[in-house]
């Protein structure tokens, strides 16, 4: 028979220091939200206090000088292209990794992992010029690759753990039935890969729908922009336009703050999953 835990000070202590966090961590949304609601003389004047007036002309004139659309539009597509090319080349790679435990592919998994730990910074400038040559500069083919080669370490390192998982003998079986190693994969392994596979297009989602950096660098033509560079077009030398600045802002966390809460439930149940070997 189960007995129900005993609700203590100590249970009640930590629900507060929860609490509290949580308001700290909301607070500058409150900023973010309250502010794209005001003038800009209004922002100046007290940037904590609520809206006297809600001006929702920042928005609509926000979604023009962006091209919001466009923009948007751009976020969508590197992001989905990139979570595509992630996920089959990871989910491929580790399972070769793991069902495959030679030498060479332990040398590539280490080399995989090794890689996570190399800064962005310190290779800027090289891939550049490498990028440069390959004539990857003001397209979204070279905005794909690097986000592929940035991002496959990570993918790769949680996919391996999840892959260990997954009991041999259910391959074994498929394999007695006649199908071939990719056909065990594809009908197998990888619908078996569903809750990290979940976990990893919201952490490489975050990651591409924010990044700010690669793509400032790699894009240089307005109708390419994504919505972090659009954004930016409102901080110039001389003037900061912080009233539509946030409503852009506003406009542009919106959808991968939605996609984020829809799925995170996923994210602690694929990282469990693939934490225990069974």
């Amino acid at each position: 028979m189960m007995t129900s835990r005993r609700y203590t000070t100590g249970m009640l202590i930590l629900e507060l220091c929860a609490l509290i966090m949580a308001l700290l961590f909301l607070v500058p949304f409150y900023f973010l939200l309250a502010n794209s609601m005001k003038s800009f003389a209004e922002i100046l004047l007290d940037a904590a206090a609520f809206p006297t007036k809600f001006v929702w002309s920042n928005y609509s004139r926000a979604w023009e000088i962006m091209k919001f659309p466009r923009a948007f539009g751009n976020s969508l597509f590197i992001t989905i292209i990139s979570n595509a090319g992630l996920t089959l080349i990871s989910a491929m790679s580790a399972y070769r990794f793991v069902r495959r435990p030679t030498r060479l592919n332990n040398l590539l998994f280490t080399l995989f992992v090794a890689a996570m730990v190399i800064p962005f910074q310190s290779i800027m400038i090289p891939l550049m010029r490498v990028a440069n040559w390959f004539q990857l500069l003001d397209s979204r083919l070279g905005l794909f690759v690097c986000y592929l080669g940035f991002g496959v370490s990570m993918s790769v390192f949680l996919f391996h753990g999840f892959v260990k998982s997954i009991p041999m003998e259910i391959e074994e079986s498929a394999v007695v039935d006649g199908s071939s190693p990719l056909g065990v994969f594809w009908r197998i392994v990888f619908p078996l890969l569903k809750p990290m596979t979940v976990t990893i297009i919201i952490l490489n989602s975050l990651w591409i729908w924010n990044d700010f950096l690669l793509p400032s660098l790699l894009l240089g033509r307005p109708e390419l922009r994504t919505i972090p560079l659009s954004t930016f077009s409102f901080f110039g030398q001389y003037t900061k336009q912080w009233d539509l600045a946030l409503a852009a802002l506003v406009m542009g966390i919106t959808p991968i703050v939605v996609f984020f809460l829809s799925l995170q439930r996923h994210i602690i149940e694929g990282i469990t999953a693939g934490s225990v070997k069974g």
